[in-house]
């Protein structure tokens, strides 16, 4: 779902008006820094201030600045995982015969797919992400995910138990 700002039936007095006045241009000028390209910054900047929308915090921010880099750091953070996952997709598929390449459109509903799943473990602390996907994707069992994690088989079945139900949650 894309959300313009324009869309958004705000009056200047509304505290995210104001905190989107007074610091989008600046926000993306802080993303161009650590992207160099305006349309990724542009988007980020959109992602941004729709999560802190979401948030419903624009209200009781003190220092926005200070805010909006926090929020943009994790919209940043997932942004370069994506992009880390679509570059190893596509390297992978580069070796591929053409015959079995997937098609625009498969490649665009895996893209959604991946997106629609990092969301739902957006929230996770690493370590859990990480065994999760460990389980998932990789087909490791929860003894194995406790031996190459090194810790113990019940904080991987606590882990896994606790991105099942973030998936869950976030499906509804």
């Amino acid at each position: 779902m894309c959300i313009r700002m324009s869309d958004l039936r705000l009056t200047s007095q509304d505290p995210f008006h104001i905190l989107y006045a007074e610091n989008h241009r600046w926000l993306q000028g802080w993303l161009l820094r650590r992207l160099g390209s305006h349309a990724d910054a542009a988007d980020l900047a959109q992602d941004t201030f729709v999560r802190t929308l979401k948030s419903q915090q624009a209200a009781f921010i003190d220092e926005p600045r200070a805010f909006l880099c926090v929020v943009a750091k994790r919209v940043l953070c997932s942004f370069w995982r994506r992009s880390e996952l679509e570059r190893a997709y596509l390297d992978a598929i580069a070796g591929m015969p053409e015959a079995v390449v997937p098609s625009e459109e498969e490649f665009a509903l895996l893209r959604e797919a991946v997106a629609t799943i990092d969301a739902m473990l957006n929230d996770l602390p690493n370590n859990v992400r990480h065994a999760f996907l460990l389980n998932r994707l990789e087909g490791l069992t929860h003894p194995q995910i406790a031996e190459q994690l090194n810790v113990s088989l019940a904080t991987v079945e606590r882990w896994i138990k606790r991105a099942v139900t973030q998936c869950y949650l976030a499906s509804l």
